[in-house]
């Protein structure tokens, strides 16, 4: 459908302002909209961390724990409450800029780029819940509940000490990366898998569920090690 405006000349200068006005809204709407896409074949390609720190606070209430002085990569996660003790990859960013997801089903992965568990920030790891051979590492994510022990182990030897504080579901349109991957002046994990309905045409869940988690406590590494 075209639009033909009357050829005139214009007569004042509001109405180009009015214009740019909207046209400054409207990319402004599409760089806020932060979405997580996926199918079968793919967990999650949302964008890298927002480079904007959150100001927000994710906990609040929460007493503040030291973090982890030296970065150290996490090797394994532990999930009690659904009997999970797993190794951990590491996943960077695609060529788009999307973050990379999980090659393997049964292993998920701790995105690079951010904060590693214990560190200031958030850290953010990514499973899948399944795939057309049955259920994946994170099947059981969305039956965890508020107070749930997450421990990672780094490869530094450091233990770190994670407690869930909230289990969400999200529209994959309405995904909200700067919660997620932004800074809130604690040390956090964020836990990421699909959820909610199955799309059978796109081949794709329709939702994220997210497990928020606030460090509690770090066991330091044994004497001798590394």
């Amino acid at each position: 459908m075209t639009w033909t405006a009357p050829v005139r000349r214009p007569t004042s200068g509001p109405r180009r302002w009015w214009i740019a006005t909207a046209v400054l809204l409207l990319v402004a709407a599409g760089l806020v909209v932060i979405g997580v896409r996926g199918n079968d074949n793919a967990l999650v390609d949302a964008p890298a961390a927002p480079a904007v720190p959150s100001t927000g606070v994710a906990n609040p209430g929460a007493a503040p724990v030291a973090p982890v002085a030296v970065r150290s990569a996490p090797v394994e996660l532990r999930i009690p409450a659904i009997g999970l003790t797993v190794p951990l990859s590491t996943l960077g960013l695609n060529a788009d800029r999307t973050v990379e997801v999980p090659t393997d089903f049964q292993r998920p992965g701790w995105f690079r780029l951010g904060p590693a568990p214990g560190q200031t920030g958030s850290a953010v790891i990514l499973g899948h819940v399944d795939s057309y051979q049955g259920p994946a590492v994170f099947f059981r994510l969305r039956a965890l509940k508020n107070g749930d022990a997450i421990e990672v182990a780094l490869a530094d030897g450091v233990v770190t000490h994670f407690q869930v504080t909230e289990v969400a579901t999200y529209p994959k349109t309405a995904f909200p990366a700067q919660r997620v991957y932004g800074s809130h002046g604690s040390s956090a994990l964020q836990l990421v898998t699909c959820g909610g309905e199955f799309d059978r045409v796109a081949r794709s869940y329709r939702s994220n569920v997210v497990v928020y988690t606030s460090l509690v406590s770090t066991t330091p590494a044994p004497a001798g090690a590394g």
